[in-house]
């Protein structure tokens, strides 16, 4: 009776203690179902107007496109919503069309572009690029007329403001009814901004509240989960217990049966025993006393011979400290002895150390302050390389822009009145000029790479990927194959990698026998460094089947300007290997190649893990 009103105690307990958990977690489902629900509308909110935008807005040659499309800059989750409403709505009476741009650069062949503040774009940047190309911008969370449209959140819900002068330069024309709506000064935008961060603040509060609630409520259901953990294991010892007893009560009563029914039979053999005992124990005290007897002769010859036994001892332990102390004398004279000659060892050795060190270290002091000044001279020589570099370009550049206005002028205005030889003579002039400018850019070009420390991690397989695409043109003129494997995402700068490959591919296309179809194969291995093992590096190549490189020019081609053949069999300024030994050097590897003259070319270079 005592252990079923435990148990209903217990159960009562445990059921109480489900309860307050069950309560505890619809609460904070609630909470985050009411935020779910909260966000999902606020997307499609962002959707509805970005639809409701390019509807209001006239293009000037809309009618020539198929599809209306949209365009979502960076990895924006607006862009499966902006999907999901395409598939029910259309655009000026058109099917819409959602595409995905990385890349500002990669911005073409759309009717409207959308880009989210949080992903750092620059605006200024974006306009630049979209400039003349017929794209409507649309911001969100950007300053008061940064964009063309640009969207502001406001609790649940969105504002706008509209940036007309820009999108009136671009070709536009915006409906009066999404004027009518827009805020339309700084101020109003100021003061919704405000407000918004009220609306915020207020909401963070109440998020802070509700999770201290959550806490609180969590800490109560673990220590309901504890005390019944503890309840549950009572239990378990409990009915331990009652199930032993059970089996114990239940052999007694079989064994109560059973000596029921034998116990007559034990009587009688017990009186037979009884007897056999009685002569048993006389027979053994006999024994014993004989026994006695026997122990006392036995134990007299003990201590006799223990009284020898000590004797014995006191004779070894004389001996045996005798010995110890001669032995002890010997190591003692032994250690003093090696002692005096480590100790002159030491010192010697020590002494002569300290006059090594203090060599060494005056050298090391003159070769650091040598080595300072020479950083120092060199960083001062690299700057006014980089600053000659510059203003010689830039200079330059002004009169070779004089000289082909001229040109342009003379050719304009006189080109009648001079003779073919007159006219051969300005043609050569101005292909000089170009081809001057052009090295003047190539030069200024040279002196940036490996200006820019900060690297990424730049994936070899998209950068190949995004060259295919931007040689497109020459590619399919030439029939050009290019295959790749292996290639790993390195550490580096995107643009410099990129650059990179563009001139080894470039030249592998270029520099080829009339008649015959470019192939570039681009692979990589990975390699330790047999100097240092716990260091490594990846190993590119990038073979061509060109004309290939006769051996004595292998080295100097990497020099700037430098030509092997003339510009009339092959275009090109010479700076493009210059532009590749620089980028990899600046990466922490080495470049150079094997060629055998008209069976191609191969390229290595190595980069640093």
């Amino acid at each position: 009776m005592m252990y079923r009103r435990q148990y209903i105690s217990t159960a009562y307990t445990n059921l109480m203690a489900i309860f307050l958990c069950v309560i505890a977690m619809s609460f904070s489902l609630k909470i985050k179902a009411q935020e779910t629900s909260n966000e999902e509308v606020k997307r499609l909110q962002r959707a509805i107007f970005v639809f409701n935008f390019a509807q209001q807005i006239g293009w000037p040659i809309i009618e020539e496109q198929p599809n209306f499309k949209i365009g979502v800059l960076g990895p924006d989750r607006t862009i499966l919503d902006l999907k999901a409403m395409s598939l029910r709505r259309k655009i000026q009476g058109k099917p819409v069309e959602i595409v995905r741009f990385q890349f500002v650069k990669n911005v073409k062949d759309i009717q409207l572009l959308y880009v989210n503040h949080k992903y750092n774009y620059d605006m200024h940047y974006i306009l630049s690029k979209i400039s003349g190309k017929n794209i409507m911008l649309v911001g969100e969370d950007y300053n008061f007329n940064a964009s063309m449209i640009n969207m502001v959140n406001v609790g649940d819900s969105f504002e706008y403001e509209i940036n007309e002068s820009r999108i009136e330069k671009e070709g536009f024309t915006i409906a009066s009814s999404l004027g009518k709506h827009a805020i339309t000064s700084s101020e109003k935008w100021k003061r919704l901004y405000r407000k918004t961060e009220k609306t915020l603040n207020k909401v963070q509060e109440d998020k802070d509240k509700q999770e201290a609630i959550l806490k609180d409520k969590e800490q109560k259901i673990q220590s309901q989960e504890e005390k019944i953990t503890d309840q549950l294991e009572k239990i378990d010892s409990k009915e331990g217990e009652i199930n032993q007893r059970n089996k114990k009560i239940e052999s007694l009563y079989t064994e109560s049966e059973i000596q029921q029914k034998k116990y007559k039979e034990k009587v009688v053999i017990e009186r037979e025993l009884e007897k056999n005992i009685q002569e048993q124990v006389a027979f053994i005290k006999s024994q014993e006393e004989k026994i006695i007897q026997s122990n006392q002769e036995i134990s007299m010859q003990n201590e006799f011979l223990g009284e020898q036994k000590e004797k014995i001892k006191e004779q070894e332990r004389v001996l045996n400290q005798q010995a110890s102390e001669l032995d002890a004398h010997k190591k003692v004279n032994f250690l003093l002895i090696v002692l005096v000659l480590l100790t002159f060892f030491v010192s010697f050795f020590i002494y002569r150390n300290y006059l090594a060190k203090k060599k060494y270290n005056k050298e090391l002091e003159d070769k650091n302050l040598e080595i300072y000044n020479q950083s120092v001279e060199l960083e001062a020589k690299n700057k006014e390389l980089e600053q000659f570099a510059y203003i010689a370009s830039h200079d330059l550049q002004e009169p070779l822009n004089t000289i082909s206005s001229f040109i342009g002028l003379l050719a304009e205005d006189y080109g009648e009145n001079f003779d073919e030889a007159g006219k051969e003579s300005m043609t050569f002039i101005k292909d000089a000029s170009v081809r001057m400018k052009k090295l003047i850019d190539a030069l200024l070009e040279y002196s940036r790479l490996g200006r820019s420390k900060e690297y990424d991690n730049v994936d070899c397989a998209t950068v190949i990927q995004e060259l295919k695409k931007d040689l497109k043109v020459v590619l399919e003129k030439t029939g050009t194959k290019i295959r790749m494997e292996n290639l790993p995402v390195v550490r580096g700068s995107e643009i410099e990698f990129r650059l990179l490959f563009q001139n080894l591919i470039s030249n592998g296309i270029k520099f080829n026998a009339s008649g015959t179809i470019p192939e570039i194969e681009i692979t990589c291995v990975k390699k330790s460094d047999p100097e240092d093992v716990s260091k490594g590096f990846w190993q590119f190549s990038v073979k061509d089947n060109g004309i290939g490189i006769p051996e004595e020019h292998q080295e100097r081609i990497f020099a700037i300007f430098q030509r092997l053949h003339s510009r009339d069999q092959y275009e090109g300024t010479g700076i493009g290997l210059a532009h590749c030994k620089k980028i990899v050097e600046a990466h922490g590897g080495k470049i150079w190649l094997t060629s055998k003259v008209k069976s191609g070319s191969t390229f290595y270079f190595t980069i640093p893990f």
